[in-house]
């Protein structure tokens, strides 16, 4: 049976706006005084949710508001949103380096946190010097390090500057030594925020396979916060995500992420532009409308989706166009163009692509156009991305293993013969 590790109740932290510290001393003394009579402090009634793109008069804000979940042994927790969400400041909560407002963080083993550049060394020790401080402050004993030293330095890279002051190391450096130590000196438990995408594309991948190693070959526990969707999905057993303090969705990686990605993306079944306030773009010709038509809405996997782009050229010019299928994590499905075609300055055109029903699986997806001229130059029309959603079955899918897999999902004939 897999033991909780981490159990997070009804976690809060509250921020003042505009001010150093909490507030006034008044404030301080009432908070101290509900707090040790176990009755609720008044003042946590002026913050309000952490809205960023919403003005307000209070000058309370809740990073974090009523957070509860719990981590498994062996369990890489991904933790997705949007900047602003609460996510460092979750793993900020659960490494100790601030204190929860309200609620209760209950935590079984060391932990070892990476939250960003250079937190817990000291600018002034050489590489060496603070792989032993981290390992003290962590709790280990200098021959447990020193057992672990090499394999550390290997790992990182930076043979030549361990003896070097750590304040004249670059960003990266200061990363792939941090994590480096995070990872080797065994904590039970590793928190990594997005940090790590100072490093090259190298040690990422260095790095997201000891994590792997760590989970899974070890069964110590991760907590992982990123952009990088296919990093979460291959890489976490379990996700979160956030949206203003809170935890909105709780499940599977592929499906938190397909949620994160659908819920930031603009998606139109039909998006305009007025032809006189359409920006021209910087080459021949401008983009003034582009459209999803479908009969139905929303769009299920066995309808064909028809993509529609109304194009305004500025001269006279052969051209052909390209249309460009891509999920929204930017992985290229396929590409097509059209037969080349002669324009006149100041003719509008419109192009449609019929993608067939039972091909795309239940997702988002993100089409655009780019023009070809000459054989050669292409214009890409980046501004003008058309996305849109293949929302669900009418008929539940057959595979045991549950949801299909993979952007495709091809209605392919098939025979099953006893011989």
């Amino acid at each position: 049976m897999a033991q909780t590790v981490i159990k997070v109740e009804d976690l809060s932290k509250r921020y003042r706006l505009g001010l150093v510290g909490a507030g006034t001393l008044r404030e301080d003394l009432v908070g101290l005084w509900y707090k040790i009579t176990g009755k609720q402090d008044p003042y946590l009634n002026l913050a309000e949710a952490n809205v960023q793109s919403q003005t307000s008069n209070s000058d309370h804000v809740w990073a974090l508001k009523d957070v509860n979940f719990e981590v498994q042994q062996g369990e890489v927790l991904g933790i997705i949103g949007k900047n602003g969400a609460g996510k460092s400041t979750l793993l900020k909560l659960l490494s100790r380096v601030t204190a929860p407002t309200n609620g209760v963080i209950k935590a079984k083993g060391r932990i070892a946190s990476l939250l960003e550049v250079g937190t817990g060394f000291h600018p002034e020790l050489t590489g060496k010097e603070n792989i032993f401080l981290n390992g003290a402050i962590m709790g280990m004993k200098r021959n447990e390090i020193s057992r672990k030293l090499d394999e550390i330095i290997e790992f990182a890279g930076i043979q030549r500057y361990v003896d070097t002051p750590v304040k004249r190391y670059s960003s990266g450096m200061y990363v792939r030594l941090a994590f480096a130590v995070a990872a080797h000196l065994e904590p039970e438990i590793l928190i990594v925020d997005e940090v790590l995408a100072v490093g090259d594309a190298e040690f990422q991948r260095k790095a997201l396979g000891k994590m792997q190693d760590v989970s899974s070959g070890e069964g110590r526990t991760v907590l992982f916060v990123s952009h990088n969707m296919k990093a979460v999905k291959s890489l976490c057993t379990r996700a979160i995500m956030m949206e203003h303090g809170s935890v909105s969705f709780e499940g599977s990686p592929s499906e938190a992420v397909a949620r994160y990605l659908h819920k930031n993306t603009s998606v139109h079944d039909k998006f305009e532009y007025d032809a006189k306030e359409a920006p021209e773009n910087e080459h021949e010709f401008a983009v003034l409308e582009h459209a999803c038509i479908n009969n139905s809405l929303p769009i299920r996997y066995e309808d064909e989706v028809r993509l529609e782009f109304t194009i305004r050229f500025k001269q006279d010019m052969p051209f052909h166009l390209n249309f460009h299928l891509k999920s929204l994590e930017n992985d290229h499905i396929f590409q097509t163009s059209t037969e080349p075609f002669d324009v006149k300055d100041g003719a509008k055109w419109k192009v449609s692509f019929t993608i067939p029903g039972k091909l795309l699986n239940e997702r988002s997806y993100q089409a655009s156009i780019s023009f070809v001229k000459d054989g050669s130059i292409t214009f890409n029309v980046n501004h003008r991305i058309l996305t849109f959603t293949i929302s669900e079955r009418l008929v539940e899918s057959l595979n045991w293993y549950g949801t299909t897999p993979g952007l495709l999902n091809p209605d392919i004939e098939n025979q099953v013969i006893e011989l």
